[in-house]
């Protein structure tokens, strides 16, 4: 089965728990982190999506230029990772507006995926998805759909699906916008797998037998930050203990991890995936 692949194309200083800690860093690490992972993707022959921050975007776009000419989807990350509901709608739209504009600038085509800084698309900012569907997207990836401390929509379907405008648990195949969620194991317990900090924290091998286990049903999503797979990442002090295990724990095996699951599974980018 054909698994969508996506890498959240951000700086590594804009997670939520260090981002007024680290206001005033400017060494990025954009190209050190994401190279490693292109060179992964090129030996085994698999293209992905980058959901590509905005400012990310201005500041490197001969890079997202050639992994564009790659061959790899350019998706939307918004533009200053701040969650969409601090944006509020008028400055999420902006965002949007000034998104487009750039990524297209760059790849010579408009974005059609978008991935919500945070996973900050649930219903209380469901007014996102209209405003998504506005600017030309055709998908949406990033509801959880389970509840989380960070994010999450409870109830929401663990498949591909058209989400009704005025709940996201509630499909409505008249809808202009699918959404691809994050990947969900349902034992019972539903808990997410595969992706980001589950990646990092979770055994190998119950990242593998978790995928084959969704694999039964449906399509399923890794997705990484390039930060979470480099040594160098920097760590930042003054943090809690707590942030400290959710920004840092399982970096050095991270990409060790990446490339298991590359050898074993076969993986697109999302609009592939979704047929798009």
């Amino acid at each position: 089965m054909l698994n969508a692949l996506v890498i959240d194309l951000e700086y590594w200083f804009c997670a939520e728990e260090i981002r007024e800690l680290a206001a005033d860093i400017t060494d990025d690490q954009i190209i050190g982190s994401t190279t490693p992972i292109l060179e992964l993707l090129d030996k085994y022959r698999m293209r992905a999506t980058f959901a590509v921050q905005g400012t990310v975007a201005e500041k490197h776009p001969d890079f997202i230029k050639l992994i564009y000419n790659k061959g790899h989807e350019i998706a939307s990350h918004a533009y200053s990772h701040k969650p969409v509901h601090v944006l509020g709608r008028q400055g999420f739209e902006e965002e949007i507006e000034k998104s487009v504009s750039l990524l297209k600038s760059i790849t010579g085509e408009s974005p059609i995926g978008f991935r919500a800084p945070t996973s900050s698309i649930n219903n209380n900012t469901i007014w996102a998805m209209e405003i998504l569907a506005k600017h030309g997207f055709k998908y949406e990836a990033s509801v959880c759909p389970v509840w989380t401390p960070q994010y999450g929509v409870p109830g929401a379907p663990l498949y591909c699906y058209r989400p009704s405008l005025n709940d996201l648990t509630i499909e409505d195949k008249e809808s202009p916008i699918l959404e691809l969620p994050m990947t969900v194991l349902n034992m019972g317990v539903k808990f997410p797998v595969a992706g980001g900090f589950w990646l990092r924290t979770t055994p190998l091998w119950f990242s593998r037998w978790a995928l084959k286990r969704v694999n039964r049903e449906r399509p399923g999503t890794v997705y990484i930050h390039p930060w979470e797979t480099y040594r160098e990442t920097p760590r930042i002090k003054g943090i809690s203990l707590l942030d400290n295990f959710v920004l840092y724990y399982g970096i050095n095996s991270t990409l060790r991890k990446y490339e298991s699951m590359l050898k074993a599974f076969q993986f697109a980018p999302i609009r592939q995936v979704l047929k798009l």
